[in-house]
Order: structure tokens, then sequence, then C-alpha cells
């Protein structure tokens, strides 16, 4: 009870003589040093708006100009060509302003606006660099004059201590493809290796009818859209492609991420938990400070950062017919969720940020508790497990008043959600499936152990490994990246633990101990709450996940080859699929737009005519190895020429997604988009950036590698991979299936990816090895 009376400011009781009035001067000095924190942050985000708003100019720069301006009038060198005189002609007349104060007041305002000018000039000649794309598709070491006269001036014009969102306003916006381009360079093409000839014979007649009288009218509404929108796609794929869907989020739509792969730092679960809330914490004060430095591409075209503003205080609220996404200026608290029961754990003290040792002790009192969930409380996450439409209605009749609305306002309302779980992960050499269960974890859990809604969930697990999930609307899996490189490479390489695995540092042990959240779960609800679970454990059960390391090589030996990493490896997935199922199929990869303002993602199309014709070449014993090597090359020639059209604005999906779109606005029926939209991708890849931010040499502390992440299957019938290269010798991939599916298998799969890449590494050196059974 002590902690509860602390933390009343003051008491006051009636008696015959008066009020009896008592305050705590503890209690005010932590409601006066938060509102001077909370103050401070308000002023750094007006200074930091203000310094973004003007950049590359600073206000010492202002500050030059006004007074060059005036020493070149007190030097009688006119600058301004007369317009200072001119100025002054137009401020009024007034006792309180001489002819002198006019003069200097008139010096002003030109030195201004010749400094606005300036920085108008420059965005407009940044933007104009930026939207260069010629550079992406020279030869690689082969830079042509006028590329290489672009990138010295973009790197001057680039280079003078940018802030996270110094560029935002010269990107440039992303261009909406001809519709001629979109369909026959691209989409038939793509789809021409999957059909056969009467098949596409159709499909050609489709989309000649579309292109001749459908399109024109919807492509002209999406041009208006691209002229007035900062981008004709983002806000669309937001909410018909995560925030419309009415299915679970579990397995469906989040995605996870591992920890370090061969190390962890320490084995005491509330230490590892303390280090690393307080390093997330270090990297949202450097967001909200936006002392993070943009991400450039080769270190010289910075990306979209808008999706970092919602990376912290973030929730998604369930709806009938639709989500949204609650996103808060600042939260104090993060929720926890250990052994069933929920509690809000206070992040500050007297202002200021808890350390890492705090934590920890936090953190363990939570794990000494003895106390038991409330009735319904220890299966309460899978609400948010379930379907959408159940959870909107238990949420707005449930907990839309008493104990229930403030406890579940404390979740949502916190900063992010974190669980201190009680099993035990982490890679074993000798146990082929320990990563298998890891992902498991990770990506779904006990279907109630995890707030799915919440921007992301950071996973403890009580032999001190990590993990996250996140949820996928508000940002894609790069941004994730970022922060999650951050977070362990300053957890082990800066704030690091003492001998006996605790974080350095003495504990307050002052601090109040976590609020455990009070809830009145009725019966109905319970029943509400096991429903949801059911739904969700069921896709969990069904969920088949295969994560293994291929160490024969990685992509210093690709390099070697000349070869795009990623190139080879989408083509070792196609050669893997037709090993497995006998046919191709349509594959997507997901690319990035973010050189483009509020860029998010586009669809490569993986499998191409090129692609198809090595993969049968491999399957033909006449073939040499120099027309398989030959048509190695077209394949990834090709396949690199796809990705950087997608990643310069010209992909076809997202196009294709919106005038789809158009179309159901207008009541337009078309049967070429009604197919397009319905084709399934039965194989959806995606690679996992590695060492976005580079805190340490991954070449010298190669064991402080991370496992990378991964995601659910799209398909029934398909499979999804997820891949990461690991420094220059280790690939590692993540697949997933469903069981219920007799035609995938995914450690079936994961053999046939192993010899895919043996092969064809083999013909480039020695014979391929075989991949055991």
């Amino acid at each position: 009870m002590a902690e509860a009376h602390q933390a009343v400011a003051f008491q006051f009781t009636v008696t015959p003589e008066g009020f009896d009035l008592r305050l705590s001067r503890e209690a005010l000095k932590h409601i006066y040093l938060s509102g001077i924190a909370a103050w401070k942050k308000r002023l750094t985000r007006l200074k930091n708006t203000f310094l973004t708003g003007v950049y590359p100019a600073t206000p010492s720069s202002w500050l030059v100009v006004v007074m060059t301006t005036v020493g070149s009038l007190y030097c009688k060198v006119d600058l301004s060509m007369g317009l200072i005189s001119h100025i002054r002609q137009c401020l009024p007349s007034s006792r309180y302003l001489s002819f002198q104060n006019r003069t200097l007041l008139s010096a002003t305002l030109f030195s201004t606006g010749v400094w606005i000018s300036g920085i108008l000039v420059f965005r407009q000649t940044l933007k104009l660099l930026l939207s260069y794309q010629g550079w992406m598709f020279e030869p690689h070491g082969k830079m042509s004059r006028g590329t290489k006269v672009w990138a010295a001036i973009t790197k001057v014009m680039t280079g003078h201590k940018p802030m996270l969102y110094s560029f935002q306003s010269a990107l440039p916006k992303l261009p909406v493809p001809s519709v001629q381009a979109t369909i026959h360079r691209q989409y038939l093409e793509s789809v021409r290796p999957l059909l056969d000839d009467a098949q596409f014979s159709k499909m050609e007649v489709l989309a000649q009818d579309f292109q001749n009288d459908t399109a024109p009218r919807l492509q002209k509404y999406l041009v208006l859209k691209s002229w007035w929108a900062t981008n004709y796609v983002s806000d669309w794929w937001e909410e018909y492609i995560y925030l419309r869907g009415r299915g679970p989020l579990m397995v469906n739509s989040n995605y996870y991420a591992m920890d370090f792969l061969y190390v962890t730092p320490t084995s005491v679960q509330a230490a590892r938990a303390g280090n690393s809330v307080h390093a997330i914490l270090l990297y949202r004060r450097r967001l909200d400070r936006e002392e993070i430095s943009p991400v450039k591409v080769l270190g010289l075209v910075p990306m979209c950062s808008s999706q970092m503003e919602r990376m912290f205080n973030t929730t998604r609220i369930p709806g009938k017919e639709t989500d949204i996404l609650q996103h808060l200026v600042d939260s104090k608290h993060v929720a926890v969720y250990h052994r069933g029961r929920f509690y809000k754990l206070w992040l500050y003290y007297s202002g200021r940020l808890l350390g890492p040792r705090d934590l920890e002790l936090q953190f363990q009192r939570i794990l000494d508790d003895p106390s038991v969930p409330q009735p319904g409380e220890e299966k309460l996450a899978a609400l948010t497990a379930g379907d959408r439409v159940p959870w909107a209605e238990a949420r707005a009749r449930f907990f839309g008043s008493g104990k229930n609305k403030v406890s579940l306002e404390a979740i949502e309302r916190a900063a992010f959600f974190v669980v201190l779980d009680e099993e035990e992960h982490c890679y074993h050499r000798d146990q082929e499936d320990c990563l298998d269960r890891y992902a498991k974890s990770l990506l779904h859990g006990r279907c109630y152990d995890r707030w799915f809604d919440k921007s992301f969930t950071l996973i403890v697990y009580k032999n001190g490994k990590l993990g996250t999930n996140a949820e996928h609307a508000w940002a894609d899996a790069p941004i994730i990246g970022h922060l999650w490189e951050f977070v362990l490479a300053t957890d082990t390489f800066q704030l690091g633990y003492n001998e006996g695995g605790h974080c350095c540092g003495e504990p307050n042990l002052g601090l109040a101990p976590p609020q455990r959240l009070q809830w009145d779960i009725s019966e109905e609800c319970r029943m509400a709450i096991d429903g949801s679970y059911r739904v969700a454990q069921v896709l969990a059960d069904d969920v088949d996940f295969h994560c293994f390391l291929f160490t024969n090589f990685g992509k210093g030996q690709i390099k070697r080859c000349r070869t795009s990493p990623d190139a080879f490896i989408q083509i070792a997935l196609q050669l893997a699929h037709f090993h497995d199922k006998g046919r191709f199929c349509l594959t997507y990869e997901a690319s990035m737009t973010r050189l483009f303002r509020e860029g998010r993602t586009e669809t490569v199309r993986s499998c191409t005519s090129e692609s198809t014709a090595f993969v049968r070449s491999m399957a033909d014993p006449a073939q040499s190895r120099c027309e398989r090597l030959r048509l190695f090359k077209l394949a990834a020639e090709k396949h690199q020429l796809m990705y950087r059209l997608a990643m310069t604005g010209a992909g076809i999906d997202r196009h294709l997604f919106c005038l789809y779109l158009v179309s159901r606005y207008l009541g337009v029926e078309s049967p070429f988009l009604a197919q397009v939209l319905s084709e399934p991708w039965r194989l959806s890849t995606s690679q996992t950036p590695q060492q976005q931010i580079r805190m340490f040499d991954l070449e010298k502390f190669s064991d402080y590698v991370s496992a990378g992440g991964g995601f659910g299957p799209v398909a029934d019938d398909g499979y999804g991979v997820s891949y990461m290269m690991g420094g220059e010798n280790l690939i590692t991939f993540h697949i997933s299936s469903k069981f219920s599916s007799p035609e995938t298998d995914s450690r079936r799969f994961g053999r046939q990816v192993r010899q895919a890449l043996l092969d064809i590494a083999g013909l480039f050196d020695a014979p391929p090895n075989k991949v055991p059974n």
C-alpha cells in the first residue's frame, strides 16, 4: 500500500474544523518532472519539424545571409538590385520605425526571401536528381559518365547531416505506368509460361478488350489521383489489403523475426527483457528526435522513412467492416503478459527513462508474482488471433465500460507489447526441428499469449532468447528489421551484462511494482474468447514450418559467379518448386518502392519464360553445361530487370490493383481484372534485409548473425519462403505451408531448395553434390 499512497499527489478530509489537506512532495515532484519532460518533447518535435522543413538550410545559414546583405548595405553595395529600397517604400511610416530601422527590416525580409528561395530551388533540384533512375539499369561496375556526374552531385546534396525526414518532401511521387506497358510488356509476358496456347490466346483477347474499352477511363481517374495524392497506391493498399481483411491476423498477415542464431547474451529472462526494452526505448527516443539517419541505397539515394512514424504507440482496432490504426503521439508504459496475467509497466521515473537494471527489477517482480489469472483473463488475447468481426463485436459489447475498458486501453495505448514466455527456444545443431518450433512459437505461440493487434510484440523466452511478432498494416518487414538490428546490437555491444548475467548498474528498489490489470469477464465474453481460440488453434495447428541453414556457400561465392545473389536464389526456388510439384506457378517476390514518397512494396513476378527455360534444361539430360549456363545467365538478367522495374515504379501488380479498385468504385465490370486479381500466388517469397544499420562488423563477429524471420503461407496449397543472406557464407530459409494440403510439405521442399542451390552452383565449378533424404 505504500506505493499506492506515494502515487497520490494530495489527500484531504472534511472535519468539523474545516478541510485537512495533505500534500505529497514526492508525488508533486514526479508530476512536475513529467510535465517538464512532456514539454521538452513538444519543443523537440517543433524544432525538428522546422529543421526538416528548411533542410539543408539551418538557422545559422539564415543569419549568414542576413548579415551578408546588411553588411553589403553598409559598404554601399546593393546586392538586391533595388528590391530592398522597394520593400522599404512599401513599409508603413511610423515614429517607431526610423529610416534606418525600415532599411534594416527591409534587408531582413529580402534576405529571408532569398534564403527560402534557395531552399525551394535546392528541393526541386534534388527532386529532379532523385527522379533519375538510369543508374539502376547500368551494368554492375560500369557507370556511364553522365551517371557519375549525377552521383557526385547527389552525394553533395544529400550529405549534409540529414535528419530522418529531411528528404521526404524531395522524394518523387510514384509514377502511374501506362496501361499498354503493364498489360503487354509485363503481365502477358509473366503468365505466358504458366498457360497453354489456348489459355494464353483467351487471355490475350481479354487483355486487348480491356485495354481498348475499359482501361482508358480507369487510367484517367488513377492519373488524377496521382496528381492529388502523395502516393496513388499506399492508402488503398493499406485499407483494402490489410485493414479490410476479416480473417485472422495470426499466420495470415503478421510476421516474425528471430534472435541471434548462435549466441544468447544472457540466460536470465528478466535481464534480457530489461536490456532489450531499454534498447527499444533508446531507438524510440532517437526516432522521436529524428536522429536516425535515412536509409540510402548504395549510401547515396535516400529512401522514404514515413513508415517509421507509426512504429510505436500503435494498435490495430477491430471493426465490423474495416479496422483502423490507432496511433498516439506518446506512451509512457508497456503492456506485459506472463502466465495468463496482464500488467502495466511504467517506463519513466521522475521524468527519466528507466535504466536496464530498473527494468530487470520490474520484470523479475512480474515473474515472481504468485497470483493466478482472473476468470477469462488467461486466453483473452485469443480474441486478437481469431476472425475480426467477432473480436469487434466482443470489444464493443464487453469492453466499452468499467474496469474492462480501462485495462483494454492500457494495452492498446501501450508503446508496445511484451511477453515473458514460459517456453525455451534456441538453435541446437543436433536438433533438426529446433528452428521449426522456434518459428511456430513466434508466428502464433499458443494463440492466446500474443497481442496480435499491437504494432509489434517483444517475446522473451525463459532461457533468454528473443523474438518479435509484428502486425503488417502499419509498415513492411524492413522497418521492423531496422529496429531489430539496433536492439540486438545495442543489447549486446553497448549495454551488456555483468558476470552474473544481470543488467549493469544498481536497481532503484523504491520503484512501485508493475500494475496488475483488472478484468470483469462475463461467461458470455468467455464463450466469445473460446470461439476465437478454437478458430486460431485450428489455423495454427495447420501451419507446417521448416527453417534451415544453408552453409555450403553464401552470397560471397554467388557474387564470384558474377550473378545477383537474389536472382540466384529465386531461380533456385523455381527449380526446387518444379522438382517438388512437377509444374510452374505464379510466384510473388516482394520488392520495395521506397525510392518514392510513401512507397511500400511492389511485386516481382519471378516465374519468367527465361527461368522456366533454364529449369527445363536442368531436367533435360541432353542439354550441355554451357547451354544451361547460358540459359541461367538469361534468367538472372531478366530477374534483375524485373526487380529494377518494380523498384522504379514500373511494376504491374499495384497498377492492376488500383485499376481494379477504380472499376469497383465506378461500377464497371472487367473480366480481365477479375481474372488477374483471382490468380493465386502459390509461391510467395521475400528476402529479409541484413545490416541496414552497421553497428558492428558481421564478418568479424560472425557468431552474431540473426536467423532472420518469416511469415505464413499465402495460398492454402502453396509455400511461403523467406530467406536471408547472413554474411558471406550463410543463407537461412524459413518455409511455411499447410498440413491440410496434400500437395505441400515444407521439409520436402526444403530438401529440394538445398539440392537446387547445389545443382546451380555445380554449373560454375564442381559437379553438384547430393542432399541426403
